[in-house]
């Protein structure tokens, strides 16, 4: 035998021999990413309510596992990766309007499942690397029924398109080292959704979540639990029951949740988000608790006003017909709300931290929005020129509650203009991923905000307080604090903050009454559910009786024929 050949029989005989042990070695890893989701609680991905401070706050309750809500891979691609050190954050940036899309941080590291939103492997597997040194998991969204998921040949889209659902979850399953999960929705037939969910089970994943309702079906529908229990059968890895918020209404039904479905674990949506001390085995905390501790989360990490009202919204519920509810909805800023919490001078103290870690808040805005300042004081006008032109720039929003209706900048700037005679108003536009910038020319001279809108007239407006600051016709905080007595509710509720303990004693007791109510309707749906399961049961097998006779009589019929 040469000498080459004899390097390529041992070569081929060491591959041999490598070969079963490195299967084995890709079992046992395959089968410890898997672990990470049997046995756990799940809190399910939310729109605008899953950012940093709510997914911190379901861990301290004792969540095993929380999602993000659903990024597109598209934004994902598109963004900047910044480390905040001001924060103590890892931040992902939409570069075409400096907003933070993603944040996270240490402490959630083993617990967050990122969910992505996309129809193409190789932009899914590019995004997986992306986030995989953060994430705990990477998840595909297959069962968002949205409209927007849809045209995009996303979420629900994906569960009629097989071949590209192996083409994706394979690629990520090769391709990363974390573990990698899809979210589905039942198809129309059991058989046809048990051939999908052994489909998804071969590329590889650790486990599949099942949302046991159609496409077509929303949240007053009754979950199909009967087919989450028929995939848990045929699968071997976990499955992760979800659709279940109308049976749940306090911790000890996640558990029955999972009984009547067989799943290895469970994932809540609404349940959690409504008031997620749902979570704790001890029992729910007062609502009131369970928002301020929200709040302080949202503060400390620069939560998006928006989300953090959306969020609090969907926590209040029916509450937000009581004096404080009625205040929280007339909220334009984070500050107005934490207020109302009595968490103001914690705003104060975060902020001013904030502040004093960043270099310049101009930087910041380029880069990422943060919390309205206190005041001009705290921002940098810059003068400039371009061609040939001055230009002054300036930080900042239009808030529209932030203004009476008889001080908005552009009726300021247009009564200035008129009675000193100068030439303008112009204004001008740039439009960028569908967001506003606006400029007005006052006398030869261009005023901007460097920060975006998404409304054209609020781009104005804003455009309108750079020129008044700028010339110094307003007052330091004008645009960044409300004016006293803006808001009628808001006004009454702060004046009397101190007194609030009557009215949180109030909210619990309705609060309290709400669970005892949804307890009740909880079991009067499984009742219904259990009876109507009987009457198909008889009416199943009263048909099958039926077809017996008539099968008896066609013989009868044949025999005497």
């Amino acid at each position: 035998m040469c000498a080459g050949s004899k390097e390529s029989y041992e070569l081929s005989w060491l591959v041999d021999q490598l070969s079963p042990k490195l299967s084995r070695l890709g079992d046992v890893q395959k089968c410890n990413m898997s672990d990470q989701y049997r046995g756990k609680v799940i809190v399910a991905p939310m729109v605008r309510v899953c950012t940093l401070p709510f997914r911190l706050l379901t861990v301290d309750y004792g969540t095993d596992l929380v999602y993000t809500e659903e990024t597109v891979d598209y934004k994902m691609l598109r963004s900047i990766k910044r480390q905040n050190d001001v924060l103590g954050t890892v931040d992902f940036i939409d570069k075409s309007d400096g907003t933070v899309f993603f944040r996270t941080c240490e402490r959630e590291r083993s617990k967050v499942i990122f969910q992505i939103g996309t129809n193409d492997a190789q932009r899914a597997l590019k995004v997986g690397k992306m986030v995989e040194p953060y994430v705990a998991g990477l998840d595909v969204n297959m069962g968002c029924p949205k409209e927007f998921s849809l045209k995009g040949g996303m979420g629900a889209a994906l569960l009629t398109q097989p071949d590209k659902i192996k083409s994706i979850l394979t690629t990520l399953v090769q391709g990363l080292t974390i573990p990698v999960t899809c979210k589905i929705r039942i198809l129309d037939s059991l058989p046809e959704t048990l051939e999908l969910c052994k489909l998804i089970e071969e590329c590889g994943v650790a486990a599949i979540g099942v949302h046991g309702r159609t496409r077509q079906e929303r949240p007053r529908h009754p979950n199909h639990n009967d087919v989450i229990r028929e995939i848990a059968k045929v699968l071997t890895i976990p499955v992760i029951a979800n659709g279940g918020s109308r049976e749940i209404s306090r911790h000890d039904d996640i558990k029955k949740f999972q009984q009547d479905t067989g799943a290895s674990s469970v994932m809540i949506a609404r349940a959690a988000m409504w008031n997620c001390s749902i979570l704790r085995p001890e029992g729910f905390l007062p609502l009131d608790t369970v928002i301020e501790q929200y709040l302080r989360y949202c503060i400390q990490y620069d939560n998006p006003f928006t989300y953090s009202k959306y969020t609090v919204q969907n926590m209040l519920r029916e509450l937000q017909d009581t004096p404080r509810g009625k205040a929280f909805l007339e909220t334009q800023t984070l500050q107005e709300i934490s207020i109302i919490w009595g968490l103001e001078d914690y705003f104060k103290t975060q902020l001013a931290k904030q502040n004093e870690g960043r270099k310049s808040l101009n930087f910041e805005m380029s880069e990422g929005k943060t919390a309205m300042p206190p005041s001009a004081d705290h921002v940098k006008i810059v003068e400039r020129e371009e061609n040939g032109q001055k230009v002054v720039e300036m930080p900042i929003q239009f808030i529209r509650g932030n203004f009476n209706n008889a001080d908005l900048p552009k009726m300021l700037l247009n009564t200035h203009v008129f009675r000193k005679q100068l030439k303008g108003p112009m204004y001008s536009h740039v439009i960028v991923d569908k967001f506003f910038s606006a400029s007005v020319t006052v006398d030869g001279v261009r005023y901007t905000s460097t920060l975006r809108e998404k409304s054209k007239r609020y781009s104005e407006q804003g455009a309108a307080i750079v020129f008044l600051h700028a010339m110094g016709l307003v007052s330091k905080t004008y645009g960044f604090v409300p004016p006293q007595g803006a808001r009628k509710y808001l006004t009454e509720v702060t004046r009397q903050i101190v007194k609030e303990d009557v009215m949180s004693n109030e909210i619990m007791r309705n609060n309290d009454a709400r669970i005892e109510n949804e307890e009740t309707d909880c079991k009067k749906r499984r009742l219904e559910d259990d009876s109507a399961s009987v009457s198909l049961h008889q009416q199943e097998s009263s048909q099958e009786t039926d077809t017996s006779r008539n099968n008896n009589k066609s013989s009868i019929t044949d025999g005497a024929s």
